[in-house]
């Protein structure tokens, strides 16, 4: 019984296919801002925006002569200022860092991970997430957005996916 009831308080938002699309999209958009570099670099949060990352970096690959590094960022959410873990191989020294996440919930997960780029200098830093959530306590802003939903405080979305591939986003 409490497994139905979990069950019906789960709103599917994106299907697989949707994702697929949303991601697409989100692609075609940083090579059109970033049309004029040669090199961009994908900075993916551990663990759902390393998977959205990837996936990004496989469809600019083929859509445009960009130069793609990949990398990952991991953050300890329960206390941000500790734990920051990844960085330490990005070389972003005036070249463009786009930080990718799955979720954008109170932004305060993206504000701290813009923290440690800073100390490498980049040239420009943008955000892409695959959904944001429009309940934020921090100023942070996504500049590349695969779809909005607005939600009440209470609610929460989560992206599901398998190895690297994204299989669905819900809201419970």
């Amino acid at each position: 019984m409490i497994n139905k009831t979990i069950a019906m308080n789960i709103v599917p938002i994106l299907t697989e296919t949707q994702i697929e699309q949303k991601i697409k999209r989100m692609a075609y958009e940083i090579w059109e801002r970033n049309s004029e570099e040669k090199e961009v670099t994908l900075i993916g949060i551990e663990p759902g925006g390393s998977v959205v990352a990837q996936n990004l970096a496989t469809v600019l690959k083929k859509i445009s002569p960009l130069k793609i590094k990949l990398t990952n960022l991991a953050i300890n959410k329960t206390n941000p200022l500790q734990g920051i873990m990844g960085l330490a191989d990005i070389k972003v020294d005036q070249k463009v860092a786009i930080l990718v996440d799955d979720v954008a919930n109170s932004g305060k997960t993206l504000l701290y991970a813009i923290k440690p780029l800073l100390d490498h200098s980049p040239k420009k830093i943008q955000i892409a997430v695959l959904v944001d959530r429009k309940h934020k306590n921090f100023p942070v802003t996504p500049d590349i957005i695969g779809h909005s939903v607005s939600t009440t405080l209470q609610e929460h979305i989560m992206v599901t996916y398998t190895d690297t591939r994204l299989t669905g986003a819900h809201l419970e």
